[in-house]
């Protein structure tokens, strides 16, 4: 049994970039799903925040360790895990690579904010956002396949999960936020194609996400047609490892 627990949920893009950087490392790991909507009484007794991911560290003779917060845990894997090196060695470097994780999550917060405001002059704005925040990246991106060349890092696992929305995103309208930037579209392709990336989800994921834009009163709702392809009967109810709280809803604004 491993002495990590990656507590989760299925749709949280905080929670993959963790998962992504175990997987990296090679570190065997546990993962519970929860639901965020019904918070099981142990989750609240080790959730500060009550936001998900949580990685729990078992510690021999010892009380459990709680980790919250996704940088905080992608940075105690880094430092405390074999396996490739995540972060550059020098400290400029590593320091701008956390600025842009940073940048990562204030796109993510652009999504949330288009997948769930009503207002459609809102929802135009902060698509213009995006567009322009994917465009500053074109003009940081060098020769790929990854953010820092040839190595993949923690950038590359934050930005993972950022991309894996457009997967949805792009079939409901085109918002136009990746186009003409040909670096940032081959820098999705090499993560998407990555094994850590594609397995931080469950194969439900996409069904998954399409049920959670569906029940939202937003102007993104207003452009999704039926998708026989993503129906609710695609959702499975489980537990998972026999810990309480089924997965079943959700958002980018339940983790950090």
């Amino acid at each position: 049994m491993s002495n990590l627990t990656l507590v989760s949920h299925p749709l949280c893009p905080y929670v993959q970039r963790a998962a992504i950087a175990l997987t990296e490392k090679g570190v065997s790991f546990e993962r519970i799903m929860i639901d965020l909507a019904a918070k099981p009484e142990w989750f609240k007794a080790i959730s500060p925040l009550g936001k998900v991911p949580l990685l729990r560290v078992a510690r021999a003779g010892r009380d459990d360790a709680i980790l919250f917060e996704s940088a905080v845990i992608c940075e105690y894997i880094e430092e405390t895990q074999a396996g490739t090196k995540l972060h550059p060695a020098d400290p400029i470097e590593r320091a701008q690579h956390r600025a842009w994780i940073e940048f990562a999550s204030s796109i993510l917060g652009d999504i949330y904010a288009i997948e769930t405001t009503p207002d459609a002059a809102l929802f135009e704005r902060r698509r213009e956002m995006l567009a322009e925040k994917f465009t500053r990246m074109e003009s940081v991106l060098d020769a790929g396949p990854f953010f820092a060349g040839a190595r993949f890092s923690l950038v590359d696992a934050a930005f993972g999960p950022a991309f894996r929305y457009f997967d949805i995103l792009d079939g409901i309208a085109d918002l136009g936020i990746l186009a003409n930037k040909p670096k940032v579209m081959a820098w999705r392709r090499a993560l998407a194609e990555r094994p850590s990336v594609r397995s931080a989800v469950a194969v439900d994921y996409p069904a998954r996400l399409w049920q959670f834009l569906e029940k939202q009163d937003s102007h993104l709702r207003t452009l999704m047609q039926p998708s026989p392809v993503f129906s609710a009967a695609a959702v499975p109810t489980s537990r998972n490892r026999g810990e309480p709280g089924a997965a079943s809803s959700g958002s980018i604004a339940a983790g950090a």
